[in-house]
């Protein structure tokens, strides 16, 4: 029987990373993966594959708006989503081979197969011929991430009614899109099939779609979809879908028996946690009624030895968050004095059109808490770079906002959406980071920004909460003179 320091089920982001933390201090580490490449949804079905179709679709984009004399642009609507997507395998294959040299520096072993948890120090390893493998360990991991809701399970076997997974693999672009389901990824595959000329209706049974986000930011990204000939329906409930016409259409019935058709249906309401058929009645673990484990801060769950990390464990389920997730379990698991909890200052993206990225609290949020809030706000468009990509055109038009406490001027949050926000938002999230002293909308004011980028919103959006502080001061000094003209 092989033994081990830890055994990682799974090589997803949170997998990968717990496992080469725990080699790099010497430990001996296995992981078990059952996909024949290891990567997870962030790189074989989710991010990396709809991030690619979101840059050509960006690129179809930017040829409609920002017209060239000379060029014109055609689609063809019969190709298929995977000529959409040419990058994706060279891009898959680049990530594929990183994980695997990675895991080869390190000496890990890789068994690949099936693990189910025989007990806390056992793991049983199951290969597609049969054959079993015993993994003694002192700790174990569980890596293995969440899946869409089983359409099948819910009645809905149809080849035209697909989950995110699915959608990537069909033969060509959708006629029209029904998109069920208005979450991050509703929202994100809505904003991409609308830009590349699809007909989509987004139906979110709440009564708002990304009802996390601050209020202004949300409704700016609905005008944009909006002027994308996005339908956006919501606070009506899906009653059931059906294929009236045999296999040519489907249709959406809402509980108010309102009727939506279109070629296809994207069910994007709601994912579940794997952990189905890995042993966890072994070591009396039980997941919740979607599927996700508990654990505490050390990412321990109810078992003592046994740890759990990234989308298995749900919410923030970014993959960024899943690689520290990982990181923090193998340290903490075997007292090493290195990473010791998960920041709780963490961007979140959201791969829209015009993208979102969001750090901190939100003014709601900050009200909520009780802060004396305050805003600075500025348009992209403000800045030279903002009008050489044409900022104030849509669906580029966007602005950074800034959340602060009176009167110190400390950032409590930032939200942006437009042209690279994603990108935009770490350095709001570095200024959060900071020491106290150095937490306030000032470190903004005083910066050098290079010329022209998007980055000199900032500054703009700093002034222009100075200026709303003199304002609310009833003062005219030069801060308030200042900010006129900044």
């Amino acid at each position: 029987m092989a033994r081990y320091d830890l055994v990682c089920i799974g090589c997803g982001p949170a997998g990968e990373k717990a496992a080469t933390q725990a080699a790099y201090f010497k430990r001996r580490v296995a992981i078990v993966e059952f996909e024949p490449r290891p990567g997870g949804a962030m790189i074989n079905t989710g991010t990396i594959p709809s991030k690619t179709l979101r840059e050509t679709a960006l690129l179809l984009s930017a040829f409609r708006r920002r017209t060239v004399p000379g060029i014109r642009l055609q689609i063809d609507r019969d190709v298929s989503i995977f000529s959409f997507m040419a990058r994706t395998l060279a891009v898959q294959q680049v990530e594929h081979d990183r994980i695997e040299s990675a895991v080869d520096r390190h000496a890990i072993d890789i068994y690949s197969g099936r693990g189910v948890i025989v007990d806390a120090n056992t793991v049983r390893v199951t290969a597609v011929d049969g054959s079993t493998t015993d993994l003694q360990t002192q700790h174990i991991l569980i890596a293995t991430g969440s899946r869409p809701t089983d359409l099948k399970a819910m009645g809905y076997d149809h080849p035209r009614i697909v989950d995110s997974d699915q959608l990537l693999q069909l033969p060509c672009l959708p006629k029209s899109l029904t998109v069920v389901g208005g979450g991050v990824i509703g929202c994100e595959y809505a904003c991409v099939f609308g830009e590349l000329g699809v007909e989509v209706t987004l139906i979110e049974p709440r009564e708002v779609v990304l009802g996390f986000l601050d209020g202004e930011i949300r409704a700016a990204l609905l005008r944009s979809m909006g002027d994308t000939n996005i339908t956006i329906e919501t606070g009506r409930g899906v009653d059931r879908i059906v294929s009236p016409t045999g296999d040519d259409e489907v249709c959406v019935i809402l509980k108010d028996g309102t009727e939506i058709r279109s070629s296809h249906v994207l069910y994007a309401a709601g994912r579940a946690g794997n952990t189905e058929g890995i042993g966890l009645e072994n070591i009396g673990v039980e997941p919740n009624n979607r599927g996700y484990l508990t654990v505490d801060e050390t990412y321990q769950t109810t078992c003592n030895g046994v740890y759990a990390a990234g989308d298995v464990i749900g919410f923030p389920a970014l993959a960024s968050t899943s690689m520290e997730q990982g990181r923090v379990a193998a340290c903490r698991m075997f007292g090493l004095d290195y990473k010791k909890a998960v920041s709780d200052i963490f961007p979140i993206g959201l791969y829209t059109i015009p993208p979102i990225g969001t750090v901190g609290l939100t003014e709601q949020q900050a009200r909520e808490a009780r802060y004396d809030v305050m805003v600075g706000k500025a348009a992209l468009a403000l800045t030279a770079r903002g009008r050489i990509l044409e900022a104030d055109s849509a669906p580029n038009v966007g602005f950074v906002k800034l959340v602060f406490e009176y009167p110190s001027r400390r950032l409590l949050g930032a939200q942006i959406i437009g042209d690279e926000a994603t990108e935009l938002i770490h350095i709001a999230q570095m200024v959060l980071g900071s020491a106290e002293s150095d937490r306030t909308i000032d470190r903004f004011v005083h910066n050098v920004f290079n010329y022209p980028t998007l980055s000199e919103t900032f500054r703009l959006a700093a002034v222009n909460g100075l200026q709303n502080i003199a304002m609310r001061e009833g003062r005219d000094d030069q801060i308030a003179a200042r900010a006129r003209v900044a």
